[in-house]
């Protein structure tokens, strides 16, 4: 969501900027910034830079170069003349120093005013060209930035399923070393033919069963291949924050039930990889 855009335009002597730039945030807050002269269009101008933005902390400003062409201070002469006039009046009759008669009449309320330039409905158009123009940039900026994530997305989603081969490699020979190691403990505290067969059969399966972990290597896998295929589509990144939670669900699920070494060592691989994936997924609209 991080994102700048820039552009200029001349109009009637005076140069009049756009500027627009973003960060990541869950929701689209935007800041905008006017000349006094264009407030009365903000609802206009909010409204196509909404359309464009769509998420994060947006900050759009447009402004004159050298703002004094806006605005000039105007001296009400006729106004500061009859302060002057009655103020000296009453200085002579309380015997009041005048020296800095003139300093006091400048500060005194509407001596000076605003005069700001009025814009017209061409200028109007103008600006909101201008505005388009910034958009255009920026969000080509946000496109260039997105074809660089979505490779390192891409990258940590196809590390994870190249970590998930070989979970799935070791997973048959976890089984049966589980076995093999249950039936050997069991060999040294009970006698051979004091087992029931039938009966540690059942347990067996019950523990084995218990530790399976076929359904979530499964799960995992759709859910990397949901989130490439999610990948190509248009404003995706909350879509693809829920789907990295079902991908982080399957990861801890296998952790827990592995109960092998080799397996978890890559649980953990699997988690860091996840972790740079919903740091990046901040950055995707």
């Amino acid at each position: 969501m991080t994102g700048f855009g820039k552009a200029k335009i001349n109009v009637k002597n005076k140069q009049i900027i756009a500027e627009i730039k973003s960060v990541n945030s869950k929701q689209l807050d935007l800041g905008l910034r006017l000349p006094y002269s264009l407030r009365d269009n903000e609802a206009a101008f909010r409204n196509l830079i909404t359309e464009v933005a769509e998420r994060g902390k947006v900050d759009f400003s447009i402004y004159f170069d050298g703002e004094s062409n806006e605005r000039k201070m105007v001296l009400n002469k006729n106004l500061a003349g009859n302060y002057y006039k009655e103020l000296m009046l009453f200085a002579k009759d309380v015997k009041a120093d005048t020296g800095h008669l003139l300093a006091t009449v400048m500060n005194l309320p509407d001596v000076f005013k605003q005069e700001i330039s009025v814009v017209d409905a061409d200028e109007i158009k103008k600006v909101k060209q201008l505005i388009q123009t910034a958009l255009t940039a920026f969000n080509n900026f946000r496109k260039t930035e997105g074809i660089t994530l979505g490779k390192e997305l891409e990258k940590r989603i196809l590390l994870i399923l190249v970590l998930l081969k070989k979970v799935e490699q070791g997973d048959s020979k976890r089984l049966k070393t589980v076995k093999e190691r249950i039936k050997k403990e069991l060999n040294e505290v009970i006698a051979k033919d004091k087992i029931d067969q039938n009966r540690f059969e059942e347990e067996l399966v019950y523990y084995v069963e218990k530790m399976d972990i076929t359904e979530e290597k499964v799960r995992l896998k759709t859910h990397c291949d949901y989130f490439l295929s999610t990948l190509k589509e248009k404003s995706s990144g909350r879509k693809l924050g829920f789907i990295s939670q079902e991908i982080g669900r399957e990861i801890n699920t296998i952790g827990s039930k592995a109960n092998d070494a080799a397996i978890q060592k890559m649980v953990v691989q699997m988690k860091d990889e996840l972790e740079k994936i919903k740091e990046q997924l901040m950055n995707v609209l």
